[in-house]
């Protein structure tokens, strides 16, 4: 393992906040660097398991990530995770983006240019958690005359930005301290993104971003062959769904067909038989679990994870698959900290 290298724990807003807080307890004890919390439209919002998380734990990180500045406007952002970070004494980071463009038109809403409301969005959330008054008449989103009441704890909190288009990696690159990357991205796509916002830093005359956060299901036992037949099945949950964005949106195609071996025919026949009621274990072969997770014993994860490292991620956020995800972060942890110690 890299020594800069983290892993942490992805949790969502199909947890409850008390089972969040339970979660966010034993990714703590078990030496995970931080939880991070995804928010998907119409499922539970995330801002108070993180505040219940934050409350609940002392030293890991709480990243919120990410949110949508279409559903959330950019000042009350910046008013909640300034709030989140304060509780948290300093450990809360945030993700911005724009993505999901089918539930944002569901809400009435016209998803018609995310760079400019990301890059709106930036503007802001950084101004106002400086406490500056906030004077930004965006292409998108504006706030004219805006300031918190409160002073942040922190004005340079870090705010990162979930990319997977080239022209978005390269905003990404100018404005952000970090990039987030999806679920059902393969390591070959990390690598691609990293260059792309690591030159679009230096182009800026930015030094790169250092965090590089990538969401990853894991799926860990001692038992190698459970292992990958829950991560076959976690998988094919996903894969449904994410092949048809890609449908939609080429830059999701393309990130998903950078993974080594798989054709979009492979994707349409997978995607074809799981909607059709087969589970994952009995589509998805060892190439999807390859690309898409990481999955065995929990040194075969670590191996894993090195790949992603290697391709430029600083942090990999994990959902842990199967029903008892506390006992499999134990397993894990321990693991990391045996290697850590060499």
């Amino acid at each position: 393992m890299p020594t800069a290298a983290k892993l942490s724990v992805r949790l969502h807003g199909g947890i409850d906040a008390r089972r969040s807080v339970a979660l966010a307890e034993c990714a703590e004890a078990s030496g995970f660097a931080s939880i991070w919390l995804a928010e998907n439209p119409f499922g539970r919002g995330v801002l108070p398991a993180a505040a219940a998380c934050a409350a609940a734990t002392r030293r890991i990180g709480i990243g919120i990530g990410v949110l949508n500045p279409y559903n959330r406007h950019p000042t009350l952002m910046a008013m909640e995770i300034g709030a989140i970070d304060e509780l948290a004494q300093g450990r809360a980071r945030l993700g911005i983006g724009s993505g999901i463009a089918s539930a944002t038109a569901r809400m009435g809403l016209a998803p018609d240019r995310p760079l400019a409301a990301v890059r709106d969005a930036f503007a802001i959330v950084r101004a106002m958690l400086a406490r500056e008054e906030v004077n930004h008449a965006g292409r998108v989103f504006s706030a004219l005359n805006v300031a918190l009441d409160y002073k942040a704890l922190r004005p340079d909190l870090p705010l990162l930005m979930a990319a997977r288009g080239e022209q978005a990696l390269a905003l990404c690159g100018r404005i952000a301290d970090g990039l987030m990357i999806s679920n059902m991205c393969p390591a070959p796509f990390t690598a691609h993104a990293v260059e792309l916002v690591r030159n679009a830093a230096r182009a800026a005359g930015r030094e790169p971003p250092a965090d590089v956060v990538q969401y990853v299901p894991c799926a860990v036992r001692p038992d190698r062959g459970e292992a990958l037949r829950l991560a076959s099945d976690a998988l094919g949950e996903m894969l449904p769904s994410f092949w048809s964005l890609g449908e939609r949106v080429p830059a999701a195609k393309a990130a998903m067909l950078r993974a080594a071996d798989l054709t979009e025919s492979d994707f349409v026949k997978a995607a074809a038989r799981l909607r059709a009621g087969e589970k994952g274990a009995d589509v998805l072969d060892h190439r999807f679990i390859s690309a898409f997770a990481i999955a065995g014993t929990a040194a075969d994860c670590l191996a894993k994870a090195r790949a992603y490292f290697d391709a430029g991620a600083s942090e990999l956020a994990l959902s842990f698959a199967g029903p008892q995800p506390e006992a499999d972060m134990r397993y894990l942890g321990q693991a990391l900290a045996t290697a850590c110690r060499r």
